[in-house]
C-alpha cells in the first residue's frame, strides 16, 4: 500500500477515537486497518491480565484462538515483546517457539509461522497487552516502513486506552444505575429509636465494631430492625462514603443466585441480553448487606464462601477474575447454630460470617421504647396523610404496653399507619386533631388486651377479671388471630400465597415458615 493509503487507514482509526462503539467493534476496525496497511496473514490483539495474555480480537486465525489463554512465561516470544518498548521482529530461523503455530488459517495448509513481529501497547506507562502480526512466508515484513508502523502502534495504544476509558465509564454508569435499585430502599428511621438499656447497649456495641472491618452477623426476630443496625454500622465505618448494597437472600432463586452475587456477561445464559454487575462488584470498597442469609440454598452458600475467602469474583460467562474489597454484614432471624447442626447451613460459612455477632432485642424487652416508636411513626404518617395532628389516648398507651408485638418495630409502624386511616374513616376531619384509641390500633382483634374504662373496672379478684373467653395465653390469642387473618387473606387472593404474603407486608420465605408453624399447610 502507498504511504497515502497507509495514512488514510490511520486517519480512519483516529476518527474512530471520537465515535461511540462497542470495544469489540473498535478492535476489529483497528486490526482491519493494520491488515490493509501491512502485509500479514494473521493479526491479534491480546490484553494482559496478571501474567496471562487474553485475545480480545483476532483476524486470520482459527475460530478457537479467541478461547485460548497464553501464559506469558510459557511463551518466550510474547514475553520478549512485552518487555520491549519498541517493535520486535523475530527472524524466520528463530529457535523460540511461536505461540501461533498451527492457528493461522492458510489456504496451503501450512502450520508454521515464518515471519513474526509484535509491539507492546502501554496505558499510562503500564503494559496493556500486545499486538502481533504473523505471516506464513519468510521476509514478508522486510518492506514495512518502520516509521509508519510506529505511528500505527501509537494510535493502537490510543485506541485501547479509549476503549478502556469508555468501558470504565460504562461500568460506572451501570454501577450507579444498579446502586439506585440495590441500596436499602425501605423507609426506616434514621436512628435507632429508643432509650431502653438494651437498645443503648446495642448502639454502643454497633458503633464500636463499626470502626473495624470485621464481618458482623446481626441476629434477631423478624421486624426488630436488623437492617437499621447494619446501616448504623456502615455509617460509622471508614466505608461510609461508599455504597451499602442490600441483597435479600430469601428472595434469591437458586437459578439466579450466582448472577445476582457475581454478575454476568451478555449471552452467559438464556435471557442474559446485557452485561450486569453483581452485588459484590457494586459494593466494592463499601458494604454488602446480606439480609436473611440463613435462607441461602447450600449450593449458593458454597459459592458465597469462596468469594469471601478469596476476595475474588468471576462473572458468569466471563474468564476474567476481579478482586473486590467488600465488608460483609449479614442478618438472619434463624438460629444459625441449629441450622448448622441440622445440616442446612455450612459450618465454615457460619464461622466466616459470625466473627462478631450482634443480637437485636425484641420490642417486648424494650419497655417504653414502644411509645417512642409509636410517636416517631405518628409524626411521619400524619405529615404524609395531611393530618393536622394525632395523639395517643391513655388507653391506647396502655394497650401498646400490653401487646407483645410479635412483628416488633415493623408491626408498630403498620399499626400506627392503620390507626390514622381508621380514625379518618370514622369521620374525623383531616384538619382536626385525631385522638387514637385502642380500637384504632387494632384492639378489636385482641379484646383481652383492651384495658376497661377506669369507672367500669371490676374489683380485683372478681369473676369479671378473668372471663372464660380470656383464659387462653397471649401467644394462643395471637396465633389464633394470625390463623384467621392469613386464611382470609389467602382466600382473598385465590390461594396465591405469594400475593397474600405481599399484602401482609411479609417476606415470602418467612410467610411460608409461619404457615407451617401455624399448621396452615
Amino acid at each position: 500500500m502507498t504511504t497515502a493509503g497507509n495514512f488514510s487507514c490511520l486517519a480512519g482509526i483516529v476518527s474512530d477515537l471520537t465515535r461511540s462503539m462497542p470495544s469489540a467493534t473498535r478492535y476489529e476496525r483497528l486490526l482491519g486497518a493494520f491488515r490493509s496497511s501491512f502485509p500479514c496473514d494473521a493479526i491479534a490483539l491480546l490484553e494482559l491480565d496478571n501474567d496471562v495474555l487474553i485475545p480480545r480480537a483476532v483476524q486470520g486465525f482459527s475460530r478457537d484462538t479467541l478461547g485460548r489463554r497464553f501464559t506469558v512465561t510459557d511463551h518466550p516470544r510474547l514475553e520478549q515483546v512485552l518487555d520491549s518498548r519498541s517493535r520486535v521482529r523475530f527472524p524466520a530461523d528463530s529457535s523460540l517457539p511461536d505461540p501461533f503455530d498451527g492457528l493461522v488459517d492458510h489456504a496451503d495448509g501450512h502450520l508454521y509461522v515464518h515471519d513474526c513481529m509484535g509491539v507492546a501497547l502501554h496505558i499510562d506507562g503500564e503494559p496493556w497487552g500486545v499486538l502481533t502480526l504473523d505471516a506464513m512466508s519468510p521476509g514478508q515484513f522486510d518492506a514495512i516502513d518502520h516509521d509508519v508502523f510506529d505511528a500505527f502502534a501509537s494510535v493502537a495504544a490510543a485506541t485501547v486506552r479509549a476503549a478502556d476509558w469508555i468501558r470504565r465509564l460504562e461500568l460506572q454508569l451501570e454501577r450507579h444505575h444498579q446502586l439506585n435499585r440495590s441500596t436499602l430502599q425501605e423507609a426506616l428511621p434514621d436512628e435507632l429509636i429508643g432509650r431502653s438499656e438494651a437498645i443503648l447497649r446495642l448502639q454502643r456495641e454497633a458503633q464500636t465494631v463499626a470502626s473495624s472491618d470485621l464481618p458482623v452477623l446481626i441476629l434477631g426476630e423478624t421486624g426488630v430492625g436488623k437492617e437499621l443496625v447494619a446501616r448504623l454500622i456502615h455509617q460509622h465505618s471508614a466505608r461510609a462514603e461508599e455504597p451499602m448494597v442490600h441483597l435479600n437472600c430469601a428472595a434469591l432463586p437458586e437459578s439466579l443466585a450466582e448472577s445476582e452475587l457475581f454478575g454476568h456477561v451478555r449471552g452467559a445464559f438464556s435471557g442474559a441480553t446485557d452485561d450486569r454487575l453483581g452485588k459484590f462488584e457494586l459494593a466494592h470498597e463499601g458494604t454488602l448487606f446480606l439480609d436473611e442469609v440463613g435462607e441461602l440454598p447450600p449450593a449458593v452458600q458454597a459459592k458465597l464462601l469462596r468469594a469471601l475467602q478469596s476476595g475474588e469474583v468471576q462473572r458468569l460467562g466471563c474468564d476474567n477474575v476481579d478482586r473486590v474489597d467488600v465488608r460483609v454484614i449479614a442478618a438472619t432471624n434463624r438460629d444459625l447454630k441449629q441450622e448448622v447442626l441440622a445440616g442446612r447451613f455450612r459450618l465454615d460459612l457460619y464461622h466466616r460470617l459470625s466473627v462478631y455477632p450482634l443480637l437485636v432485642p425484641p420490642l417486648r424487652e424494650r419497655g417504653d421504647d414502644v411509645l417512642l416508636l409509636a410517636g416517631y411513626f405518628l409524626e411521619r404518617r400524619q405529615r404524609q396523610l395531611g393530618v393536622r395532628g394525632a395523639r395517643l389516648s391513655d388507653a391506647a398507651r396502655r394497650w401498646l404496653h400490653a401487646y407483645s408485638w410479635p412483628g416488633n418495630v415493623r408491626e408498630v409502624e403498620h399499626a400506627v399507619s392503620r390507626a390514622i386511616v381508621r380514625a379518618l374513616t370514622d369521620g374525623h376531619a383531616q384538619g382536626a386533631l385525631l385522638e387514637l384509641t385502642p380500637r384504632h390500633l387494632g384492639s378489636d382483634e385482641f379484646p383481652e388486651l383492651t384495658p376497661p374504662p377506669e369507672s367500669d373496672a371490676a374489683p380485683s379478684g372478681s369473676a369479671a377479671d378473668e372471663p372464660a373467653a380470656c383464659q387462653a395465653t397471649l401467644q394462643d390469642a395471637v396465633d389464633a388471630f394470625r390463623r384467621d387473618l392469613i386464611a382470609r387473606r389467602i382466600d382473598e387472593h385465590g390461594g396465591n400465597c405469594a400475593a397474600a404474603a405481599r399484602s401482609l407486608g411479609m417476606d415470602r420465605g418467612n410467610f411460608h415458615r409461619l404457615l407451617k408453624r401455624l399448621s396452615l399447610r
